[in-house]
């Protein structure tokens, strides 16, 4: 297209030919026969005799140019003017070398030196400064450009090549080629069918899979270890989770023989750190897991408290003053700062601070015994007298720039979710919504780090991917196994359904029945990617997908929850109510008993063996 060699470029009169002339430079006859519709020997007849054209010898062979040009050829290569060309086309020209060499590098994909003083009958080394000249001013590109069926570059230095023999392009070249990249690798995936995302988030987050009973094989376990820990809190950094879930499903989901002293080792080395972003009931509360270092990037600075009290002003300002402190020195500056308070008042505001992301913990035992049975949080050991509490402003530092923060959220929601959509930025509640990072993503997919597409049906506008994403979202497409088979807590980032695609319709049984709910206690089994079972919380409700499973389908549902069973207390399900109608009288109730559930007293009961 650049050299106006397809069809739809190519001259079909003289006025078109003295254009092509202009834009490409000197041509050959051939060269021009080559760029024409129809003969092009009589336009360039009537050129010559206009005086808009004339015939230089250059490199040894006739060629046509412009008569605009003939001064340059003459000062750039040496090349004779003809006889009966105006003076006026003959004065002295500014650069002339450089011009040819730009026009050239405009209309051609990467070269090297020698290419270009072949055509123009030079040397490599007489062309090398005007080639310097013209990188220097950024009309050229200079680097190692290797582009799918063109020539790389020579790795050796010829005789009449540069040191380092560098290949050249220009600017202008170099953005359509990248444009007409990006825009076969987005046309290169077709988009996968939603159940294919479901199937692809677990493995993206290194989900464990369990043996399913109709095929007996296991998917490998999830890595363990501190540094896989590390790898874990950079997919889920700064997403608020029940803590519940965390430490009981979400984490040992995704870490094999997961325990809480790697969360705690973390945290001791000053790597980790938790922010509270709301209670939740008595008992529990979201936490956003946060690196140290990127504290600033992730973490908005805290919201005045509402309805702040005397207690909640000492308490901050004896950390603000003081810094990192425990329980004991907080309740001393409490009692002396507000005489009538006691203990509960001080672990009350303590608490609110908390949850409104004003202060944090260097350690994690106050959310363990915050989450706690109420029984236990009456022993004789108190939950905030472990670790130092210190102020979340304390962790931020300088503040970044918008474009900054918008930068690190880009990168969070591509590790987070591979696929990054407008249904990401809503689940997350991003200020601003996609359009904040939406700029980011097409900056990044200029520079070849993201790709922008069409990969998933029933997500919304320009999707973005890591290239590695959308190589497994595609393998992820051969995933009919029937073993396929997860377990994950609703709120799971690694479960697309209820944020990043609508719950399917459940048939059958009551009607009206609202969709499940994506809260803390909530489970839901997958199966081919696909609802088949969500448990409620509380574990005495369930909703069943399984009329379009079959057989096998069923019997890996069914696994499904027996193996959620054993992550319950007493490892059991009792199941009172299927789909807002009792559990007796569901119409699932024979495909639960066939799955080991016994019939008692108005519930369906399944236990597992210990």
């Amino acid at each position: 297209e650049l050299q106006c060699l397809v069809d739809d470029r190519k001259v079909r009169r003289p006025d078109a030919l003295h254009d092509l002339l202009r834009r490409l430079g000197d041509l050959s006859l051939d060269e021009v026969r080559a760029r024409s519709l129809d003969d092009p020997s009589p336009w360039i007849a009537a050129l010559e005799a206009d005086g808009r054209a004339a015939r230089l010898r250059v490199a040894g062979e006739e060629r046509v140019v412009a008569v605009e040009d003939v001064a340059r050829y003459r000062d750039a290569v040496g090349a004779q003017p003809p006889p009966g060309i105006p003076t006026a086309h003959l004065e002295p020209t500014e650069a002339p070398l450089e011009g040819l060499l730009a026009r050239w590098s405009r209309t051609h994909g990467p070269f090297h030196a020698r290419d270009i003083a072949a055509r123009f009958g030079l040397l490599a080394a007489q062309v090398a400064p005007a080639l310097r000249v013209l990188v220097g001013e950024r009309r050229l590109l200079d680097g190692d450009f290797h582009l799918e069926g063109l020539r790389p570059p020579h790795p050796s230095v010829g005789p009449q090549g540069l040191a380092g023999d560098p290949t050249f392009v220009h600017p202008d070249v170099l953005r359509l080629v990248r444009r007409r990249a990006l825009a076969r690798l987005r046309d290169e995936v077709a988009p996968v069918d939603a159940t294919v995302l479901a199937r692809f988030l677990p493995a993206w987050h290194g989900i464990e899979l369990f043996p399913s009973v109709t095929e007996g094989g296991a998917a490998p376990l999830a890595r363990s270890g501190a540094r896989r820990m590390r790898e874990v809190v950079e997919q889920l950094e700064g997403l608020p989770l029940p803590w519940s879930e965390l430490e009981r499903s979400i984490l040992p989901a995704r870490i094999a023989s997961f325990s809480p002293g790697l969360l705690d080792e973390l945290g001791a080395l000053g790597e980790l750190t938790w922010v509270g972003r709301g209670a939740l009931g008595a008992d529990d509360g979201r936490v956003a897991l946060v690196r140290r270092d990127r504290a600033a990037l992730v973490i908005d600075p805290p919201s005045p408290l509402d309805g702040e009290q005397p207690i909640h002003r000492v308490l901050l300002g004896h950390l603000e003053s003081r810094g990192a402190s425990f329980y004991p020195q907080l309740r001393a500056a409490c009692m002396a700062g507000v005489p009538s308070t006691d203990d509960a008042a001080i672990i009350a505001a303590l608490w609110d601070l908390v949850w409104s992301g004003h202060l944090t913990n260097d350690t994690f035992q106050p959310l363990r015994a915050w989450a706690s049975p109420r029984r236990s949080r009456r022993s004789a050991f108190a939950p905030e007298t472990a670790g130092r509490w210190s102020t979340v402003a304390s962790l931020l530092g300088p503040v970044p720039t918008d474009t900054e923060r918008a930068h690190a959220l880009a990168l969070t929601l591509l590790e987070r979710y591979g696929v990054v959509s407008r249904e990401a930025a809503t689940a997350e509640g991003v200020p601003g919504g996609f359009g904040v990072i939406a700029p980011v993503l097409r900056a990044m997919e200029e520079s070849g780090k993201v790709r922008r597409g069409y990969f998933v049906e029933g997500l919304s506008g320009a999707q973005f991917a890591h290239p590695g994403a959308v190589d497994r979202l595609r393998a992820s497409r051969g995933g009919d196994d029937a073993g396929d088979v997860v377990v994950l807590a609703a709120v799971d980032p690694a479960n697309p359904y209820g944020a990043l695609l609508p719950w399917p319709a459940s048939p059958g049984d009551g009607e009206g029945v609202a969709h499940p709910r994506r809260v803390a206690g909530a489970q839901v089994v997958l199966v081919r990617g696909a609802p088949a079972f969500t448990l409620e919380p509380g574990g005495h409700k369930l909703r069943a997908f399984v009329d379009g499973l079959d057989g096998a389908g069923r019997d890996a549902a069914l696994a499904g929850l027996r193996q959620l069973a054993t992550r319950r207390r007493h490892r059991e399900l009792s199941i009172a109510e299927v789909n807002g109608v009792p559990a007796l009288r569901s119409e699932h109730a024979a495909l639960l008993e066939e799955g080991g559930f016994r019939t008692e007293p108005n519930r369906l009961v399944l236990r597992v063996a210990g």
